[in-house]
């Protein structure tokens, strides 16, 4: 029996056309970073309560309000009763409903917009800790807006041979020192880098040994070899 021999005119099969790769989704750009705004929340929360305890004790225990006058360290410190339907210093003091509503959500802005200032900017615990005491104090001075009305303020603190007419309370030390830090402190997180530097690229190569940065002088180093 003879065995048949393929013909070399017989069809090949076709090569298989390779698959379209599906093109790489665009990855998603990171969000940018936030700060942890707990120790913010704490450091308010503990200012309103040390401001409304101490505003209970002066106004309902010592009756404040009603014996006006309370000598504790002549004439450094004592308490002084006075009830403020302005600002600082009775500026803009009105007794109508308008202006004290106004004073209230003048307060209540700001203290949201420095919430969101300082969180989106990724500040630092400085920073953090300054927006605490402004939030606290002004929460607390808002509390006594709604429920009395007016701010109380009982503490006063004189000179010998001066007499400070003004009273202020633990708020408005609270709202002077976070305002003074916001000012005075740079916002800057743990991770930021400092002025004038900018990142490295990340796919930029690496300067091998020997080779000279950009920028820099070389000279000292190639007269070191020569000797």
């Amino acid at each position: 029996m003879q065995h048949e021999l393929p013909l070399d005119d017989a069809p090949k099969p076709a090569p298989e056309t390779p698959k379209a790769r599906r093109p790489r989704a665009p990855r998603k750009p990171k969000p940018p970073a936030r700060a942890d705004m707990r120790l913010t929340a704490w450091v308010a929360v503990g200012i309103v309560l040390l401001d409304q305890a101490l505003k209970y004790w002066v106004v309902h225990v010592l009756r404040l309000d009603r014996l006006r006058e309370i000598d504790l360290l002549p004439p450094w410190l004592n308490l002084r009763m006075a009830w403020n339907q302005g600002v600082n210093f009775g500026l803009m003091a009105s007794e109508t409903d308008l202006t004290r509503w106004l004073l209230i959500g003048v307060a209540a802005a700001i203290c949201i917009w420095v919430w969101i200032w300082i969180w989106r900017s990724a500040a630092g615990r400085f920073a953090r800790l300054s927006a605490g005491l402004l939030i606290g104090g002004a929460i607390g001075n808002v509390i006594d807006r709604v429920y009395y009305g007016a701010v109380a303020d009982f503490l006063n603190m004189s000179l010998p041979g001066w007499q400070n007419p003004y009273s202020f309370n633990v708020a408005d030390i609270s709202i002077f020192a976070g305002a003074i830090g916001l000012v005075l402190i740079p916002q800057t997180g743990p991770g930021s880098r400092g002025p004038g530097r900018k990142p490295r690229p990340r796919n930029a190569p690496k300067p091998a040994s020997g080779t000279a940065l950009p920028g820099t002088d070389n000279t000292r180093d190639g007269a070191g070899k020569s000797r």
